[in-house]
């Protein structure tokens, strides 16, 4: 089974993020990056499907020059090869152009088809949209199954559970398609010493807009057709009040969760 699984390269939610002033843009130089937390799920649950069978694990990331750290540790976790899209045009790009790069990205890095199963988490833990999945799918011409809790393969079929607020749903497909799952579908292994040296040795390709083939004048910041036009940082958080407690603390708190209407 010819897997690809799509992953992002995010600044680290501890830190403090920020956004370009110039462009307004999120900023990805001036804090430490990280493979995006639920893209590790969607590696995991490839890495699991490899190993049940004959698989192969390609990842494909599309970010500036650092951004390939989201694939060497995918490499290190397990995956047999990676794929980095980078070019200066890509720079500001919005949903629907990272979604066309990681189209065309897929379908180069699985000799010009769909591979069997592309997987994906089901958002970004930046951009946090949860849009990219679907588009990816439409523009491959595959049938998706997002927010997928559990995922198995049966012959030329793709059954997921997506659980609900009210429900648990079943849903099937068939093969090739597109899953995106959630971080409750496993629990993601941590790289070996041995899978670290491993990863070493593994390809790593980067391509440019040119190699698969896109128009510079669709992808960017010009192009997109959605942009963060202001941004303000977080107030300073306020002092909370203290109440010393002289036989009456139960009394107080009553009255400030009434007076905040919690009661």
């Amino acid at each position: 089974m010819n897997i690809v699984v799509c992953v992002k390269y995010v600044p680290d939610a501890q830190s403090d993020r920020s956004f370009n002033e110039a462009d307004n843009t999120t900023d990805r130089d001036g804090v430490e990056g990280l493979l995006s937390e639920i893209d590790e799920y969607a590696v995991e649950e490839a890495l699991k499907l490899a190993e049940a069978g004959d698989g192969e694990v390609t990842v494909v990331t599309v970010g500036p020059e650092r951004a390939v750290d989201a694939v060497k540790k995918a490499l290190q976790m397990g995956a047999g090869k990676g794929v980095h899209v980078s070019d200066e045009a890509i720079h500001g790009s919005d949903a629907a152009a990272t979604s066309l790069i990681l189209a065309e990205a897929v379908k180069k890095a699985s000799g010009g088809e769909n591979p069997d199963l592309v997987l994906m988490g089901m958002s970004s833990t930046d951009g946090v949209m949860g849009v990219v999945p679907a588009m990816v799918a439409e523009r491959l011409g595959l049938p998706q199954v997002t927010y997928a809790s559990e995922l198995t393969i049966d012959g030329d079929k793709v059954s997921i559970r997506r659980d609900g607020d009210a429900a648990s749903e079943t849903i099937e497909s068939t093969l090739p398609a597109l899953v995106s799952v959630t971080d409750q579908i496993n629990e993601p292994r941590y790289p070996s010493f041995k899978g670290i040296m491993a990863a070493k040795k593994k390809p790593v390709e980067t391509w440019s807009l040119a190699d698969l083939g896109v128009d510079a004048g669709q992808v960017g910041l010009d192009a997109a057709w959605t942009k963060v036009t202001s941004f303000a940082k977080r107030p300073p958080r306020e002092q909370g009040q203290l109440v010393t407690d002289e036989g009456d603390g139960g009394t107080k708190l009553a009255e400030f969760l009434s007076a905040q209407k919690f009661l």
